[in-house]
């Protein structure tokens, strides 16, 4: 039986080897050299400049606005999807748009934003007057936020659906309101889930160059999009290899700290 499992396991460990373990190699081996092509160190030392290293800070100060803004949005959501009737439906719709093309999304975001679109014609209705929102932080952060919210939505409605229901009944019998019981109970039970909402929220938006690019303009700049421009502006592939190593060490970080964690019995 056992020589029967190690026998399933190979296409696993093939697949792992080849499109995991061996990118991660040749990152790391390309890291080594310089736009010229000769093995160095430079690259990591430039990495902990001043510049790099305020990308860096910037990178984590966009993941986490839109990570945070993305819970806010999507816990009441999940928590009020479990409550609705055909809430499978309703989750489908929700997680549908994440079907579509990013770009796609992305280009219709550019019409509604844009000097002459939807936003801007609802703010001349209502006599506000035309504003800049297109290129901005907002309309990044804004684009960002819907285009994760499903990601977050999911755990977090999975973990609800999963809670026991004679849990809350029981802390209400015990004469706690709303809020305690939500702060009490109904959390810290859907923590898990929170966890591996923001985990798939948060590493994807340290990566981010798509949307900085066309939504804000390049006035967000990412480790994404350092990234992007080593390979495909400047040609600097050990760098761009460098801030990929980094951002690949992040993300491990990332999933150690807000992974689970065995209870004791």
């Amino acid at each position: 039986m056992s020589k029967t499992k190690n026998i399933y396991l190979i296409p696993y460990v093939f697949w792992i080897v080849l499109f995991v373990v061996a990118p991660i190699l040749l990152i790391v081996y390309y890291s080594f050299f310089d736009i010229e092509g000769h093995l160095t160190i430079a690259n990591y030392e430039k990495f902990f400049t001043p510049v790099y290293l305020k990308m860096t800070l910037s990178s984590f100060w966009y993941a986490f606005l839109i990570t945070a803004f993305t819970l806010l949005i999507s816990y009441p959501a999940a928590y009020i999807l479990t409550k609705t009737k055909h809430k499978q439906l309703w989750l489908l719709l929700i997680i549908l748009p994440s079907w579509i093309n990013l770009l796609l999304k992305a280009y219709a975001f550019i019409g509604i934003f844009g000097t002459y679109g939807t936003a801007n014609a609802l703010l001349e209705v209502l006599g506000i007057g035309s504003k800049q929102i297109l290129f901005t932080d907002f309309s990044f952060i804004f684009v960002s936020v819907y285009i994760f919210i499903p990601f977050m939505i999911l755990p977090i409605f999975n973990a609800l659906e999963e809670l026991n229901p004679s849990l809350i009944s029981a802390s209400r019998d015990l004469g706690a309101n709303s809020w305690t019981t939500f702060k009490r109970v109904i959390f810290p039970l859907t923590l898990d889930g929170v966890k591996s909402g923001c985990q798939a929220v948060f590493i994807p938006a340290l990566s981010l160059f798509m949307i900085t690019r066309l939504i804000a303009g390049n006035r967000v700049i990412t480790l994404g999009t350092a990234i992007e421009q080593h390979f495909l502006v400047t040609m600097d592939w050990g760098m761009g290899s460098t801030i990929a190593v980094f951002l690949v060490i992040i993300m491990v970080l990332m999933m150690l700290l807000t992974g689970k964690r065995k209870r004791g019995v």
